[in-house]
């Protein structure tokens, strides 16, 4: 099982379908939508994805509308279209795709391309800074002012995951299903503990806030 996380944005089921198979046989964790603007909100509320697979042609927003909000979020696109002009093509790639695969798609193919970009990617996201802190994802070592800070594997998934959305609130759920991958019913005491412990150990009382009746958010 890897830690990557894909969204598939396709109106057409037996595509999508077909593609979320192959994916989790390989191990990518995957979500579909079929609706540009519900995959949209969606991505405001949880943004924590590696890649985007996109259908140029979807209802409610179309894939080049998508794509200039998940840029905003910083998630590589490769569009997955049966538009095979090359204006498109040409507006999918200068808008900052990764990749612009062509409907029919060997799914081997597909696999291939997924992992280039993955790896293109990763190696600009191994780091993350912000405030005093450098967060290394390779290495799962966290650095405060240049001095290494020993977390637990789960304080230290769930701070990668709050600083891969700074700024921005989580809910309790979406954090327990993210850090812990699983909904437990009354099970979020368990992200409050490990959020007074990130406080403690990394003198974050004022920068994570607490969001009432909802979540948490870290302040840079």
């Amino acid at each position: 099982m890897t830690d990557f996380r894909i969204l598939i944005v396709e109106d057409e089921e037996a595509i999508a379908k077909m593609i979320q198979m192959n994916l989790r046989v390989a191990g990518y964790k995957t979500d579909i939508y079929m609706d540009g603007l519900k995959a949209a909100e969606h991505i405001k509320e949880d943004s924590g994805y590696d890649l985007a697979l996109l259908d140029v042609m979807v209802p409610g927003m179309d894939g080049f509308e998508l794509l200039e909000v998940l840029k905003s979020y910083k998630i590589p696109v490769i569009f997955l279209t049966a538009k095979d002009d090359i204006e498109s093509k040409i507006h999918g790639l200068k808008g900052g795709a990764e990749d612009y695969i062509v409907k029919p798609f060997e799914i081997l193919e597909l696999m291939v391309r997924i992992e280039k970009v993955l790896e293109r990617n990763k190696k600009q996201s191994e780091i993350i800074k912000i405030l005093d802190l450098e967060i290394n994802n390779a290495e799962h070592t966290v650095r405060k002012a240049g001095v290494e800070v020993n977390l637990k594997p789960k304080e230290f998934e769930l701070l990668s995951v709050l600083a891969k959305n700074r700024n921005r609130a989580i809910s309790r759920e979406k954090l327990l299903s993210m850090v812990w991958g699983y909904e437990f019913e009354g099970e979020t005491r368990t992200v409050d503990v490990h959020i007074g412990q990130l406080r403690k150990k990394l003198n974050l009382s004022e920068n994570i806030k607490t969001i009432s009746k909802m979540g948490y958010r870290l302040e840079d």
